[in-house]
């Protein structure tokens, strides 16, 4: 299966760790990359070893030469989330505007939020363009939201 994941920044929980175990299970993984400030991210390969180089914002990206790839799974950081599956982000809209234009009526792609449990708030303030996470894993428990966004819990 082709995965996104992400390369951590600042204080958003570090999956490198998960990474090493997808790839180990045989999964292509990749990581995000930044286009154009406006644009959605575009993903390119990305395996355990390779050299990353510096991007926007204090990134790390997979080199231009990597294969861009399209992933049936984005794995997303968390700034804050909610009991309904909506996240927040650093402010730049970047995986609202990928995650839009990953979905569409061929190819329905699943999300995953990863953060800690203390990022958790009562609500988070959404607008037409926000798109919800199918799923959040913290470091207590997981949530699922579905179509209607209700949250189920398990730990």
């Amino acid at each position: 299966m082709k995965i996104s994941g992400y390369w951590p920044i600042q204080s958003e929980i570090d999956i490198r760790p998960l990474l090493l175990s997808l790839h180990s299970l045989g999964h292509t993984l990749c990581l995000p990359i930044v286009v154009a400030p406006a644009a959605p991210l575009k993903f390119r390969q990305w395996s355990p070893g390779d050299a990353l180089t510096s991007g926007p914002f204090s990134t790390l990206e997979p080199h231009e030469f990597r294969p861009q790839i399209n992933p049936k799974v984005v794995i997303v950081p968390l700034l804050a989330f909610d009991g309904r599956g909506n996240r927040l982000g650093y402010g730049g809209g970047y995986y609202d505007r990928t995650l839009g234009a990953l979905n569409n009526d061929e190819a329905k792609i699943i999300t995953v939020g990863v953060g800690y449990e203390a990022q958790l708030l009562d609500s988070i303030p959404v607008d037409q363009d926000d798109v919800a996470l199918d799923w959040i894993i913290t470091e207590e428990m997981y949530r699922e939201f579905g179509c209607s966004r209700v949250s189920k819990s398990g730990g």
